[in-house]
């Protein structure tokens, strides 16, 4: 237990404690009377006796496949953390009041799972030291098995909120196919189960300030923006170049045209249908209004989980992009192990219908200049967390004047 500090301080503390408290904590000097080891904590045994080589058991033994069994077990048990950290947040985020007051907690831990899956990125390198003979060796004797049929992973896609519609049709057949039938019925109830994606958008719905009986905030962003647009309109059309002028107009009506679209939920709800949004219109008013306002302290951590939200789904995408690449470098064009085309499956993996928070990288379309963005005043507009929770006010070194 030398080699890991944690350990040997946790232990060596509760061995002394133990002295000092007499019976007082059964379990610790439990622990100290059967020699409780770090092994033992961790149940190394079972984890490090768990490489079977399946070229040694043939008689042919391949020194490679070692690091491919321990990469890809890694790999699961990183899986196995963020499904952890992933349902957490799911469940803070299952009750609106509960999943309010614990904002913090839901920043934190998807920003830990970023954090792991920039971990799991840097383990590609490893896998990359072998070259595709040495993956060669060894390949045939995976026989079926595939990284496609890994159960946490599926879990992952479904629990963010992967829609089915949207997925790469793998051979023809529905992924599920492919999996035991326990494995099947744990995606199964995982289907039934709120995804983060549907929880995120409930509690952007919420999002202080949208209420039509107070702040109305889309309401007076569509004013703002129309009457702005009018403004810079009329600067441009007193302009003496005719030629500036008119690419001027030409560039001022390309972005009128951007945010008529956004002000018109009849377009919002095409482009949900088509698939090129997400979210609720009431729920991307959220996103736009948090992204607007996101330097007030009130708005600062929400700002945060919807960037830790981007990031989410940005290292799914590297993770994804770096696993094609080194499939191909592998082996080529030929057929994955699990039955798959391989590679060109893969490659079709690599695109928006897999983001499943594209909405939160589409908000940028919309920034407008600062002194578009209604003002909140803190003055007369306050948004607590409850109703007798009054902490969470927004705060703004602004004007005292509302733009009502």
């Amino acid at each position: 237990m030398s080699g890991c500090p944690f350990f040997a301080k946790k232990f060596s503390a509760n061995e002394h404690q133990s002295k000092e408290d007499g019976d007082s904590h059964p379990r610790i000097v439990k622990a100290a009377k059967d020699d409780f080891t770090y092994g033992d904590y961790l149940q190394l045994e079972k984890i490090v006796n768990a490489q079977t080589l399946q070229s040694e058991l043939k008689g042919q033994k391949v020194h490679d496949e070692h690091l491919f069994i321990v990469t890809h077990q890694a790999y699961e048990l990183w899986f196995k953390q963020i499904l952890w950290e992933l349902d957490s947040v799911r469940e803070l985020l299952t009750e609106e009041v509960q999943g309010e007051q614990n904002m913090l907690k839901m920043v934190n831990r998807v920003h830990r799972i970023t954090v792991i899956l920039r971990l799991l990125l840097d383990q590609f390198s490893v896998l990359e030291t072998m070259t595709p003979m040495d993956f060669f060796d060894f390949r045939k004797f995976l026989a079926s098995a595939s990284g496609f049929q890994s159960l946490q992973f599926r879990l992952l896609e479904n629990k963010i909120g992967i829609a089915d519609k949207l997925r790469v049709p793998y051979n023809r057949q529905h992924y599920k196919d492919d999996l035991h039938v326990q494995e099947r019925e744990a995606i199964l109830k995982c289907e039934q189960e709120p995804t983060l994606l549907k929880l995120v958008e409930k509690w952007l719905e919420r999002t202080p300030g949208l209420e039509k009986d107070g702040f109305n905030f889309w309401a007076k962003f569509e004013a703002s923006v129309d009457e702005s647009f009018k403004l810079e309109k009329q600067k441009i059309e007193q302009m003496p170049d005719p030629v500036a002028k008119h690419e001027m107009l030409e560039d001022l009506n390309s972005r009128i045209k951007v945010f008529t679209s956004l002000f018109d939920s009849k377009e919002h709800d095409h482009l949900l249908i088509k698939g090129e949004r997400r979210l609720s219109y009431k729920a991307l008013q959220g996103a736009l209004m948090i992204n607007l306002y996101r330097e007030l302290p009130r708005f600062q951590l929400r700002s945060q989980l919807l960037t830790h939200l981007m990031e989410f789904d940005t290292l799914m995408s590297k993770w994804r992009y770096n696993h094609v690449c080194l499939v191909h470098r592998m082996i080529g064009s030929k057929a994955g192990t699990g039955g798959s085309s391989g590679y060109y499956y893969l490659r079709a993996t690599i695109s928006d219908r897999y983001k499943v928070f594209v909405d939160f990288f589409n908000l940028s379309t919309y920034l407008v200049p600062q002194d578009w963005v209604p003002n909140l005043n803190p003055h007369l507009y306050t948004f607590p967390y409850t109703a007798n929770d009054s902490s969470y006010s927004s705060c703004s070194s602004s004007s005292s004047d509302d733009s009502d």
